[in-house]
């Protein structure tokens, strides 16, 4: 089974107008989506599209919301522009917990018919229930797949649309890393960090992972809530929702 964990740090450092940095213990599950159902069967504590420890929900994904994620990717990637034909996609995301929901970023990982990782979509949600896809078109490198984007979706209140992300993949046999630069106003703001291992996936070391890192939905969306108040608390402007929308 290709699917498996990925568990390691998240970091997030913030250089105007005011240093902010924080790092916390995250793990992904990385699964391959033409496993989604073997994966389900296998783990007691995996469900797909009902509840359990953890659960998969098709319609946690994409735009519109996809019935069935491997197609709905397969569709994206042609209406792209791409032949997925042979291609094996990866997601990186978090799974429901106990039934709730809140994932800020998710990952598809791309890998052509050689296995190289030809292209990632970044799947971003905020905390007002909205959802975009980004689709990154590389210019690849010896160490790295990196991409760049403009910003098109409202995410945290404290940085304006007139922003601009750079993303880099090191997509590794026992590892994955995931760095995303990002300017305001063509001057460097923020970055963050995914630096991970890859990890069986196992019942056992879920139920460990559960036992050590419960509820961890819940925790993203406090800690997003907690940081947003130390910023606001320090001064950083604070860009509404619709404001950011004009």
């Amino acid at each position: 089974m290709n699917s498996h964990l990925l568990r390691g740090k998240v970091r997030h450092r913030r250089s105007r107008p005011t240093v902010y940095e924080f790092e916390h213990d995250v793990y992904y599950f990385a699964l391959d989506l033409g496993e989604l159902d073997q994966v389900a069967s296998r783990l007691r504590l995996v469900s797909r599209n009902r509840r359990n420890v953890y659960s998969f929900r098709d319609s946690d994904h994409l735009l519109p919301p996809a019935e069935d994620v491997r197609a709905a990717v397969w569709d994206h990637l042609r209406a792209e522009g791409f032949d997925p034909d042979g291609w094996r996609v990866t997601l990186v995301t978090s799974l429901r917990v106990l039934g709730y929901e809140f994932n800020p970023a998710s990952f598809y990982l791309c890998r052509n018919r050689a296995g190289e990782l030809e292209v990632v979509v970044v799947e971003v949600h905020n905390t007002y229930h909205e959802r975009h896809v980004y689709t990154l078109r590389p210019a690849l490198t010896p160490a790295a797949y990196v991409a760049s984007m403009d910003k098109r979706f409202y995410v945290s209140p404290f940085i304006d649309l007139d922003a601009s992300y750079t993303v880099r993949v090191q997509d590794r046999p026992d590892s994955l890393r995931i760095v995303i630069d990002e300017t305001e106003h063509g001057l460097p703001l923020l970055q963050a960090s995914m630096v991970l291992q890859r990890v069986p996936l196992r019942d056992r070391t879920l139920l460990r992972l559960f036992a050590r890192h419960p509820l961890v939905p819940h925790k993203t969306t406090g800690m997003i809530l907690w940081h947003a108040l130390r910023l606001w608390l320090r001064g950083v402007r604070f860009h509404a929702h619709g404001e950011a929308a004009r």
